[in-house]
């Protein structure tokens, strides 16, 4: 069974998936550019600028994903819905100002400077993937399951997506 996930940014897919994939006994698949950008020793953002002019970056991430997404797993990636034959398709959520207290206090900066990165972060991604896969983040039609993770505990979540995960006899 392959579980993917996928949700703007800090939507709360990387802690959905973490839980799914402990809570099944399957193995997490969660490669990031934030961890590229620092074995590059250079910021995110900057980083994401050279994948806007490089597309072999976002190819050889995504091919290595569908390397790395064999067998049983949960994957969390905001592509990953897209890019391996998932069982279950999931999009995860919440309000623009809750994603940013979450990233402000994940990454150490105020909910000012957190609303900014996420709303630059998320549209240039955006326009990214349109450009290099026609693919649009902000379409939830491929997803079997649209979740809010503001309206739902993190556990509640995860077992809202166990329960479905038994309701379609996945296991």
């Amino acid at each position: 069974m392959i579980i993917a996930i996928s949700g703007l940014t800090g939507s709360g897919k990387n802690t959905l998936g973490e839980q799914l994939a402990k809570a099944l006994g399957l193995k997490l698949v969660c490669p990031t550019f934030k961890d590229l950008a620092k074995r590059e020793g250079i910021s995110l953002m900057d980083f994401q600028k050279r994948a806007e002019k490089d597309p072999n970056i976002d190819k050889k991430f995504d091919a290595e994903l569908k390397v790395q997404a064999k067998g049983n797993c949960v994957v969390t990636t905001w592509l990953g819905p897209w890019m391996v034959n998932a069982d279950l398709r999931v999009y995860v959520f919440a309000p623009l100002d809750v994603r940013a207290e979450r990233v402000a206090k994940r990454d150490g900066i105020s909910v000012k400077d957190a609303t900014k990165h996420i709303i630059e972060r998320d549209e240039r991604n955006r326009k990214r993937y349109l450009k290099v896969y026609g693919i649009d983040i902000y379409d939830t039609s491929n997803f079997d399951v649209c979740i809010s993770n503001e309206t739902f505990s993190k556990e509640q979540t995860r077992d809202a997506i166990l329960e479905i995960i038994k309701i379609r006899e996945l296991k």
